[in-house]
């Protein structure tokens, strides 16, 4: 048995979800004229993905511009026309003068839809150049050059995934919530993701958020960590095991996992006293991590617990301590040859 800090860990199983997914699609029709990215590439916000062919669209921007032009020279005359009428005071009739200045409105109003569909036209041509809407990976690509494209099109260009940082999604019971949202409003909560057969730590995160409901069907709650993820260790749709740390017990009495055992009155270890005699002594237990089990009644500190073999022990037998691979063991000495491991 050992006495110190002992993490409160709630495990679970989790999916890795992307920080931002986006199907990127064509908002213009015309033919792909290049495919600037390579599958599997991280891109960065704002780098060229694919060149649709800007011809049609530049020529309506200049046709647009040249429009424009024309009509503020038209402008210019009747504000001059305008000008003098004005200036004739009685010698020019009120029509003339009124009818002038209804023109000149007009013109006006002419320039600033000519500035409108400008501005379109230049939305439109900027739409010809697919950009990457944020720092991602591409995925497969689904177009190649010389493709006709249409706005209309249900089918994705490519699909960016945002993986720096990047999201775990897990579930936790709900008579745990309250643990959660208080070590949370302490702090930062670190999860720590792994592979699922538990042996190899892939990165370390924090709790990001709890979703806003209880899924009453099965009585659990969503929450999402979030990871760096600066070595790309975890990937979307990825499954994981999480350890989410909610707090430190300090002089936490522990045991090895192996030591609890499971019996008709509950839970139980073998207990080996000073003239190392075994027997047989009911625990209360808490949590586990990392192959100890929090001690909450039931064994003092300092008392040696057999971890191997207890299905060779019986109350009261004799055993004798034993050293095998650094580690302290128990072996039986009533019956003999039956090896049991304490600590």
């Amino acid at each position: 048995m050992e006495k110190g800090p002992f993490d409160e860990v709630l495990a679970s199983l989790g999916t890795v979800q992307a920080f931002n997914t986006a199907q990127v699609r064509t908002r213009v029709d015309g033919q792909i004229q290049a495919v600037a990215f390579k599958e599997g590439q991280i891109v960065r916000a704002g780098d060229v993905l694919v060149q649709v062919d800007p011809r049609p669209y530049q020529a309506s921007l200049d046709q647009a511009k040249a429009k424009k032009t024309q009509d503020e020279s038209t402008l210019k005359n009747a504000r001059a026309d305008l000008e003098r009428y004005t200036k004739l005071g009685d010698y020019a009739s009120r029509q003339q003068t009124d009818t002038q200045s209804a023109t000149v409105n007009s013109l006006i109003a002419q320039v600033a839809s000519d500035q409108a569909i400008i501005d379109n036209a230049q939305t439109q041509l900027g739409y010809a150049t697919i950009r990457a809407p944020f720092d991602g990976v591409a995925g497969f690509r689904l177009v190649d050059v010389g493709n006709i494209v249409n706005a209309s099109a249900q089918t994705a260009i490519v699909t960016i995934t945002q993986v720096e940082p990047i999201f775990v999604v897990l579930t936790a019971p709900e008579d745990q919530l309250h643990e959660i949202t208080a070590a949370l409003a302490k702090g930062i909560v670190p999860v720590e993701a792994w592979s699922t057969d538990g042996q190899s730590k892939l990165s370390e995160g924090r709790l990001s958020l709890l979703n806003n409901q209880v899924d009453t069907a099965t009585g659990t709650i969503r929450l999402k960590a979030v990871f760096e993820n600066k070595d790309h260790a975890l990937w979307p749709g990825l499954s994981v095991s999480t350890r989410m740390r909610i707090g430190v017990v300090q002089d936490a009495v522990t045991i090895p996992d192996d030591a609890v055992q499971h019996g008709p009155g509950g839970l139980f270890a073998f207990v080996v006293n000073e003239s190392d005699t075994a027997h047989q002594q009911s625990v209360k237990v808490g949590r586990s991590n990392l192959g100890r089990t929090r001690v909450l009644g039931g064994l003092n500190p300092g008392e040696r617990v057999i971890t191997a073999g207890q299905s060779r022990v019986t109350q009261g037998a004799k055993v004798a301590q034993k050293r095998s691979d650094g580690a302290t063991r128990i072996g039986m000495t009533q019956p003999a040859d039956a090896a049991a491991g304490a600590h």
